[in-house]
């Protein structure tokens, strides 16, 4: 059918999109929860719910198996098992940094906002990318922040005879992701199509939210399915174009807009 015919087109544009963004949100279907994932860029929504958050439902998707562009995310660690490049959301950063600088009194998270919004805002009059020249000296000032770091908020040493994993805290936590994760962190200072955050993904989500806080939850998987198959191909017509009431006749048609047929 149209909407079948739609998904098969959707996931061979994600598929061979240079960049798209991933996230995914909660959902109640009959009292239970489950998981709506998203992947999508600024062309094509593709929606999935599973009863996994993991990388079982990902494979579901049948995208990110083949992808080899850039990943946009917040840094889920099933993410990264995808064989292809990343770029983590520093909206996400950002309120971890503001929460490690408010409550947790953490000077170096405090310059590592301040940094980081101030090369957002510089890329930005840049056109979107930096120089050559100038890529490196964000690099040490970020390094450097973090050296600093290191000094405030040291790893919680591991006492003799107390067996299991050390709990280190937030700030600890943020600070060695943020060291491990620099590439992916300031990807969006010299790739031009990469941006500051992962908003497409959040942005694509937020009418799921809505839904859920109207009705409160699905009644059954099934509904939930359906819901998520019209919603990809309406998001991705609204994306094109094509409003919802001519993208809706269409497919009562059996139809599909020109710019998916084509």
């Amino acid at each position: 059918d149209a909407l079948e015919s739609f998904e098969n087109w959707a996931t061979k544009e994600l598929e061979k999109s240079p960049l798209i963004h991933a996230d995914e949100t909660g959902v109640n279907i009959n009292g239970k929860r489950h998981w709506l994932h998203v992947l999508c860029n600024e062309k094509v929504s593709l929606f999935h719910v599973d009863r996994k958050r993991g990388k079982e439902a990902m494979d579901n998707m049948a995208v990110l198996p083949k992808f080899n562009g850039i990943l946009c995310h917040d840094h889920w660690k099933p993410y990264f098992t995808y064989d292809c490049n990343h770029s983590l959301c520093n909206a996400h950063h950002i309120r971890e940094l503001t929460y490690a600088e408010d409550v947790e009194d953490q000077a170096w998270a405090g310059e590592l906002k301040t940094l980081l919004l101030q090369v957002n805002d510089e890329v930005s009059q840049q056109g979107g990318i930096l120089s050559t020249k100038r890529v490196p000296e964000i690099v040490k000032q970020y390094r450097e922040i973090l050296v600093r770091g290191e000094i405030e908020t040291p790893p919680v040493k591991k006492i003799d005879g107390k067996r299991g994993r050390v709990k280190q805290t937030k700030s600890r936590n943020l600070l060695e992701r943020l060291r491990d994760f620099e590439t992916e962190t300031l990807r969006f200072m010299n790739e031009r199509m990469v941006p500051f955050t992962n908003n497409q993904g959040e942005n694509d989500l937020r009418m799921t939210k809505v839904q859920q806080k109207v009705s409160g939850c699905f009644r059954s998987m099934k509904g939930a399915e359906i819901f998520a198959r019209v919603r990809s191909y309406i998001n991705t017509c609204q994306k094109n174009g094509v409003r919802p009431t001519e993208a809706l006749t269409l497919l009562f048609e059996n139809r599909l807009p020109e710019f998916i047929q084509n």
